[in-house]
């Protein structure tokens, strides 16, 4: 589930303990179920980073990236149950891989917690980087995309808005929950077609896309009813109390106090939405 608040709360919390600091060991750990995906091999990743210092901790789209001194980075991708953690899993038998750091003489972890095996690791070189996150193969990060962009992404397919907005190469970092928080806020249906939706409508967009996945951030994301998302420190999220529509289907909506909020399926995927609030 994690998504762009989910993986940047996990940045900043993994990024005071490994900024700086030098990396000593890189390692899978025991475990039974599926395997990750990790490219290249563990020997190769060794060879490559072990001995070299933390340069950066950041954030590209839904990825977390560790950037090293001598410009190689870990790419990690949480996809649906992946974490960082500093601090206990929510299970040892889900534990996929470690970052041993040590900084002024003391040592530490950095944990890769894994339910379902979906993520992906990657050790890219600068170049590589530039070629898979940077040359469209990922689009601009929402959180600093202009009117103009928004309106020229939007402007170039004719499919709902709300299936739009989940194409990683048109916004990088929008996912299933937070598209339908978002378009509640503006007041848009998610069956509108994208290039069809009028500048004041993106506008709108824009600003909810910016409000609702900053307040997730402040709340450190969404934990939901199956408690996979935890943060850094193996610690709930808060925004799932603040979702307006996002598995709420029966209910009355929270906005207009009118609407019961549907779910429909678009893209086989679940999308929630009130039809009093956003008319189409």
């Amino acid at each position: 589930m994690p998504e762009l608040p989910e993986v940047e709360t996990m940045v900043r919390g993994i990024r005071p303990r490994l900024i700086g600091a030098t990396l000593t060991d890189f390692a899978e750990c025991p475990c039974a179920c599926r395997p990750l995906l990790v490219v290249p091999s563990i020997a190769e990743m060794r060879k490559r980073t072990i001995g070299q210092p933390i340069a950066d901790v950041r954030r590209r789209g839904k990825r977390a990236i560790i950037e090293l001194e001598n410009r190689e980075a870990f790419i990690i991708e949480p996809r649906m149950t992946g974490l960082l953690l500093l601090g206990d899993p929510p299970s040892v038998e889900h534990l996929r891989l470690y970052w041993s750091v040590e900084s002024a003489g003391v040592a530490s972890k950095c944990w890769f917690w894994d339910r379902r095996g979906l993520g992906t690791v990657r050790l890219m070189s600068e170049s590589e980087r530039e070629a898979n996150l940077e040359s469209g193969q990922l689009g601009p990060e929402v959180l600093s995309m202009s009117l103009e962009e928004w309106w020229k992404a939007l402007s170039r397919t004719s499919r709902p808005i709300k299936v739009a907005l989940l194409d990683q190469k048109l916004f990088a970092g929008i996912g299933n929950l937070y598209a339908s928080e978002i378009l509640h806020l503006a007041k848009v249906s998610p069956m509108a077609a994208s290039n069809r939706i009028s500048r004041g409508r993106v506008e709108r967009i824009r600003h909810a896309a910016v409000h609702v996945l900053e307040t997730a951030i402040l709340y450190e994301g969404s934990t939901l009813a199956d408690g996979t998302y935890r943060n850094a420190l193996n610690q709930n999220g808060s925004y799932q109390n603040q979702h307006r529509v996002y598995a709420r289907q029966g209910e009355t909506c929270r906005t207009c106090g009118l609407g019961i909020i549907r779910r429909i399926v678009q893209a086989q995927r679940a999308t929630f939405y009130c039809p009093r609030c956003q008319r189409r």
